[in-house]
């Protein structure tokens, strides 16, 4: 009992008490969906068509939230862009460039997977339902909803990195 009470022993318990807490804030900053994820285009379905020729979307850390950049070519050959920067919380986020939405909302469903909604003018559009694989490494997003055109959309896009 009396080591527990010495100098030494006191710091020993000191350091992995700070060590146990640096590596849950570790994990708990960590983000599976992070890192550039390109669409596998034969294992994806659209509908309405036309499929995009391209598409790759970024998600990095922009402090607390995350920044979701997309870039691709449609499937009439026209570059798309579009963007974000949004915590996972339920709350509405401007959106930039995606005619389907003015904001965005991301709701946490389990660990690897998260809703986004779409809104135009408070009005939801579209929810994507991104699911990331056990092994992390394929990203399927499923999208439901109605776009900007008014078509009911039903689309599965399957992204590796």
């Amino acid at each position: 009992m009396r080591l527990l009470h010495s100098w030494p022993a006191r710091v020993l318990i000191a350091v992995a008490f700070v060590a146990a807490g640096l590596g849950r804030v570790a994990l708990a900053q960590a983000d599976p969906f992070l890192g550039t994820w390109k669409l596998d285009l034969a294992k994806s379905t659209y509908s309405p068509g036309p499929a995009p020729k391209s598409l790759t979307v970024t998600y990095s850390k922009a402090g607390p939230e995350t920044k979701v950049v997309v870039d691709g070519v449609g499937g009439d050959g026209s570059k798309t862009h579009w963007e974000y920067t949004a915590a996972v919380d339920g709350k509405d986020y401007k959106m930039m460039g995606n005619p389907d939405g003015d904001t965005v909302s991301l709701k946490q469903i389990n660990p690897r997977t998260v809703d986004v909604t779409y809104k135009r003018a408070g009005k939801p559009m579209l929810v994507n339902r991104r699911t990331l694989s056990a092994d992390g490494k394929t990203l399927t997003v499923t999208t439901t909803g109605t776009n900007a055109k008014g078509e009911t959309v039903k689309n599965v896009q399957v992204f590796g990195k």
